[in-house]
Order: structure tokens, then C-alpha cells, then sequence
């Protein structure tokens, strides 16, 4: 029987992260999804209030308040990689702990319209360097120490629009299951 919290942990399924180079219009799909995420999450946490922002999104996970601020935060991480490995021979990256960064001050103190701007902005920025990649550039690699493995920026392309969706689900199905 399929574990309640493993499908609330993971409602979209866990990332598929190819082992070759991506075609053209995959890539396209993916750059979208990463386009579109500062305007679908504004609007899955839009009218949502203080006690609903401190819900978790299940038992023992972060509230939906976190949820918001992680997205800028880790894709400001994803941005920094793919231009490291852009303008460097296969750097290692810094890792991060994602859980502890979820407890600084700054969260609480932080009104989620501030992450829900610099996660459009980011976007912006974002989506053009991906939109002017060569096919060359995208086969570029750094190594994540964390994982021990190296990756292609295609490969960081389809985790990244995996994770905006991934986090998105978390939010909009909350809403659901609670009647928000």
C-alpha cells in the first residue's frame, strides 16, 4: 500500500533526469515551466492568510510560507550553478541546507510578496540565458559534491522545472484537500 505522506512529500513524482542531450523542443517545454512558475505561484498563494501561510503542506513540512520563500532561494542557487558552469571547466558547487536556510529569520520576517518579486525577477533573468544557450553550452557540467555526481546543464534544466512544479503541488494541493 503507497505511503499517505510519500505521495504528499512528492505529489508530482520524483524528477527523471535524462542521460543525453535533450532535443530542442523538450528544452523549449522545459525553459516554459521555469518561465510560468512566478505567475503560478502567485497565484496559488493569492488570498491566503497568516494562519494559512503557517500550514504545513503535510505532517512534519515546511509551511506554505517556506514553501514560498524556498522557490527564490534555491532557484537563486540553480542560476548561480548553471553560470559557474558556463564560465568555468566543471566547477564544484557549493551545497546548501536547504532546511536549515528554511529557519533563518528572514523567513518570518520576510512578506512572501518580496520572494514572489524576486522570484520573478530571477525568472526574467533566468529564462533569457536559458533561451540563448547554444546546444553546446547545455552539455556543460559541474560536479554537486552532496550527491557526488556531475551535471549536465540539460540535466539541471529538467530538475529545475521539476522542482517549481514539484513545490507548486505542494501549495495547490493543499488548498484543495483543505477547501481553501
Amino acid at each position: 500500500m503507497p505511503d499517505a505522506t510519500a505521495d504528499l512529500r512528492f505529489p508530482i513524482g520524483h524528477p527523471v533526469l535524462p542521460t543525453g542531450p535533450l532535443e530542442a523542443g523538450a528544452r523549449t517545454a522545459y525553459i516554459a515551466h521555469i518561465a510560468l512558475l512566478p505567475d503560478q505561484l502567485r497565484a496559488a498563494v493569492t488570498g491566503l492568510n497568516a494562519n494559512q501561510l503557517a500550514t504545513p503542506y503535510r505532517p512534519d513540512g515546511w509551511t506554505v510560507r517556506q514553501v514560498i520563500h524556498h522557490l527564490p532561494d534555491s532557484h537563486l542557487n540553480a542560476y548561480t550553478r548553471f553560470k559557474l558552469a558556463l564560465t568555468e571547466d566543471n566547477p564544484t558547487i557549493s551545497p546548501y541546507d536547504e532546511a536549515a536556510w528554511a529557519e533563518l529569520p528572514d523567513i518570518a520576517a520576510t512578506p512572501p510578496a518580496v520572494s514572489l518579486a524576486l522570484l520573478e525577477a530571477l525568472h526574467i533573468r533566468w529564462t533569457l540565458l536559458l533561451r540563448n544557450l547554444s546546444a553546446e553550452q547545455w552539455q556543460r557540467t559541474f560536479y554537486h559534491p552532496g550527491s557526488q555526481k556531475q551535471f549536465t546543464l540539460d540535466q539541471v534544466l529538467v530538475l529545475y522545472a521539476w522542482h517549481g512544479r514539484h513545490h507548486l503541488a505542494h501549495i495547490t494541493q493543499l488548498r484543495q484537500r483543505l477547501g481553501w
